[in-house]
């Protein structure tokens, strides 16, 4: 729970940084970093395709590497794959340059939800990200074994971003 609380602090702490990291139009990003949820951890990596001048639409994958003892997960279970489409709102609001807050929806394997994120670039090429997620309908609802509830929960993830191109 603190480090939920702690990753809130960052993305909020990184969202009034005076520095933006969407180009727009063509822009390329790859992240990757570690996911945080309910009885498990893991590695997230995504990557995001500018549209438009505040429009993106990308990919995300999740394996979990760590899960609680008490949960039995198959390799399905740990692994999640979504579609996502993202606002960038960093020039909007009147972010400098070096940093872009993005709010969005993901469609998944296991659900389909929201996400939204602060990123901060230390260079052209070079940054830091933090995410939280969660569903809004899940496709299956009732009687949900602990393993399914992995990727269909409130999670965090945090790590590196790069300029892809």
């Amino acid at each position: 729970m603190k480090f939920y609380i702690l990753s809130i602090c960052l993305l909020l702490t990184t969202t009034f940084l005076s520095a933006q990291a969407y180009e727009g139009r063509d822009d390329q990003k790859f992240q990757v970093g570690a996911n945080f949820q309910g009885n498990g951890t893991g590695i997230m990596t995504s990557y995001d395709f500018g549209l438009g001048e505040n429009i993106s639409i990308g990919a995300t994958a999740t394996y979990l590497l760590g899960i609680d003892e008490s949960v039995s997960a198959s390799t399905w279970d740990r692994f999640d794959t979504k579609a996502r489409f993202s606002a960038h709102l960093g020039n909007i609001v009147g972010l400098s340059d070096q940093v872009d807050i993005y709010p969005g929806l993901d469609l998944g394997l296991k659900n389909f939800g929201f996400h939204t994120g602060a990123r901060y670039f230390f260079s052209d090429g070079l940054g830091i990200y933090t995410e939280i997620g969660f569903p809004i309908a899940k496709y299956k609802i009732e009687d949900l074994e602990p393993a399914e509830k992995l990727h269909n929960q409130f999670m965090v993830n945090i790590g590196a971003v790069f300029n892809f191109l």
